[in-house]
């Protein structure tokens, strides 16, 4: 078994020594013991640190990417949570199109003040009226999933926030 020591596993991984240590604390990857005062971790743990970095980059916060390692340390993903997810990116990426035009058009309006321009005033209700009334939304956070465990919703006060 070929083994690295935590500067090997940041080189390789591109990830800091102090995320590696936050990742052992929090369970996500485990040392398999020590040279010295080096952790030294299995080969593979490259590859689990792949799979953390693609969670996050989609995200995922690192309790739901917990859940979704198995007890041997193999991906155990619930496909449903992937769609709910998926569908989630696809909301946000619409809100922030649509956002994105916004700003476009206010960049190029010949409105001599923004606040003339019925477009950018659109834009500013829709804005505000999200922040006043967000509705709570079914999505891939309230799935169950794991032999029950109910997976947090971020958009809701005192739960725990993508990463």
């Amino acid at each position: 078994m070929r083994s690295l020591d935590i500067s090997d596993v940041a080189k390789q991984s591109g990830i800091p020594a102090s995320a590696l240590r936050y990742y052992e604390e929090r369970g996500l990857i485990a040392a398999i013991g020590r040279r010295g005062l080096r952790r030294v971790f299995d080969a593979g743990v490259v590859r689990r640190l792949a799979f953390i970095s693609l969670g996050q980059a989609a995200g995922f916060s690192l309790d739901e990417i917990a859940r979704m390692i198995g007890p041997e340390g193999g991906a155990r993903i619930d496909r449903d949570y992937l769609a709910a997810k998926a569908d989630d990116l696809d909301r946000t990426i619409r809100r922030l199109s649509a956002l994105r035009d916004g700003l476009r058009h206010a960049a190029d309006c010949p409105a001599p003040s923004h606040m003339e321009c019925p477009t950018f005033r659109r834009l500013m209700k829709v804005a505000s009226s999200r922040r006043r009334t967000r509705p709570k939304r079914q999505s891939c956070d309230s799935v169950y999933h794991g032999g029950g465990i109910p997976v947090p919703n971020p958009y809701e006060p005192g739960s725990s926030s993508p990463v």
